[in-house]
């Protein structure tokens, strides 16, 4: 389960690099255009300059489900082959309609009276549902890219049927989450409920809750019952019509002000922690990847780079991350702190927020930050050193290791031609595909498989991760290889 979770981190890495300079175009565009996030009219060229850097930047930020929806198809796919993509996008497209709201509500009108239920279908199109299609796509593409159809049907043989056969299961999990999306989402709102008498500790629950589903989406099941009036609260909504404590029940801005240390300055520290905690072949890599998530953390609040780029790979130390924001959460509001955001607790939110009259304190975002960032940087140092955590940087250094293998014969027909002997003959292989360093095979007969016959090619290695695959690590010049094969086959 692990290596599966961590091949899935692996997977999001490229859909997760878009995003940094997307957030920090979101941050100078806010910075310059004001009325962008707080409502007005735009005047002269700087305001207008701003908005284009916004839309700029949401273009990928607001769709960020549908990048995810790509890189976890092909990353997935056994051989990172771009019908998996394809296969993905089918999926997503298919559960994303037939679970909107105007979908639902029209096969069940029930629904439309139930203000829980319309606010999950309207929240369907979420990360979640994106990785949730990437692994749809990419399972059908592993499981049915070698399909052989009757003759009447063989123009949908192989890669073909692979988006066809995902459509089919994309429509079985949209009938399983028709019924299982709303009771989650309402099961949520009700512990929003619950918590919201208990203080400075339920805001603090809230933040730790609110960390912790962001990989599912739900944290917006959460998010509508503290900022927005599902139950009468709003804290955001209250805090930005310019009204105070006194014009509500409770103190306005606590369920929203602990996330500013963490965002701004806590990540920052998670960040610098993984960078010192990266392989030395490997620190430029890591930099360049948690540096930008840390900049753009800390100038707009936009966090999913970072969170994202290590939730799978490492999720004891995410669940971590989310304690972190709990803690912090309940010390920020019994301090007195108080600051608001109408899109994420940046520095720039916490700039246009601070005159509002419901702020309070806000001079003690630098002693909060400074914690905040040493103990972020504290705790995930000693998490990741102690647990050997595989975190950005520190990934196995399988593929790089058999980058540097080298083929003791140059012979690529003879080599083709031993390992083929060595796995029973061609009528033992029921398909073949290759990656950057391996031959990737399906075969028939696992007994007929013989390990030493193949090594006997001069390859680096074999192995045989179940019963009807193998796996024949050949180097960089696997191509050459799995050409031949492919001609003997």
């Amino acid at each position: 389960m692990m290596k599966y979770l961590q091949k899935l981190g692996k997977s999001l890495m490229l859909p997760v690099a878009c995003l940094p300079i997307c957030g920090i175009l979101m941050g100078i565009g806010y910075a310059l255009c004001p009325s962008t996030m707080q409502g007005g009219e735009m005047h002269g060229f700087l305001n207008l300059l701003g908005f284009f850097l916004v839309k700029a930047g949401g273009a990928l930020i607001d769709n960020m489900a549908i990048l995810f929806v790509i890189g976890v198809g092909v990353g997935m796919a056994d051989d990172h082959d771009g019908t998996a993509g394809l296969a993905a996008l089918a999926s997503w497209l298919m559960i994303t309609n037939l679970l909107a709201v105007g979908t639902v509500t029209a096969m069940m009108p029930s629904i439309a009276d139930d203000v829980n239920k319309s606010l999950a279908f309207g929240k369907i199109a979420n990360p979640f549902i994106g990785i949730l299609a990437g692994i749809i796509g990419a399972s059908c593409y592993n499981k049915f890219k070698g399909t052989q159809l009757p003759d009447w049907l063989s123009f949908f043989s192989g890669k073909r049927c692979v988006a066809i056969i995902a459509g089919v299961v994309s429509i079985l999990a949209s009938a399983v989450l028709l019924f299982v999306w709303p009771i989650v989402f309402g099961a949520l709102i009700a512990v929003g409920q619950g918590i919201v008498g208990m203080g400075a500790v339920g805001a603090g629950i809230y933040a730790f809750l609110n960390r912790l589903l962001i990989p599912t989406g739900l944290h917006h099941a959460l998010n509508n019952v503290f900022w927005f009036d599902t139950i009468g609260l709003g804290d955001l909504s209250h805090f930005w019509a310019g009204e105070t404590s006194a014009d509500v029940t409770w103190s306005l801005g606590m369920y929203m002000s602990g996330f500013f240390p963490c965002m701004m300055f806590g990540i920052p520290g998670a960040a610098l922690a993984m960078v010192h905690t990266a392989k030395s072949n490997k620190k430029k890599v890591a930099i360049g990847l948690v540096a930008s998530a840390a900049v753009c953390s800390f100038v707009c609040g936009v966090t999913e780079p970072f969170e994202f780029g290590f939730m799978f790979l490492a999720p004891a130390l995410y669940l971590i991350y989310a304690l972190l924001y709990g803690i912090f959460t309940t010390i920020t509001v019994l301090l007195g702190f108080r600051a608001g955001f109408s899109f994420s607790a940046g520095a720039t939110d916490l700039v246009f927020s601070a005159p509002l009259p419901a702020a309070a304190n806000t001079w003690l975002i630098i002693p909060l930050g400074l914690a905040a960032f040493a103990v972020f940087y504290v705790v995930f140092r000693f998490a990741i050193v102690k647990f050997d955590l595989k975190t950005p940087g520190r990934e196995d250094d399988d593929v790089e290791a058999e980058k540097k293998a080298v083929l003791s014969n140059s012979n690529f027909t003879e080599v083709a031609s031993i390992i083929l002997e060595g796995l029973g003959g061609k009528e033992n292989v029921k398909s073949l595909d290759n990656c950057i360093t391996r031959l990737r095979l399906e075969i028939n007969d696992y007994t007929k498989v013989d390990e030493k016959k193949i090594k006997s090619a001069g390859v680096a290695g074999v192995m045989r991760p179940s019963k009807t695959a193998v796996q024949v690590i050949v180097g960089t010049k696997v191509q050459f290889v799995a050409d031949e094969m492919k001609k003997m086959l």
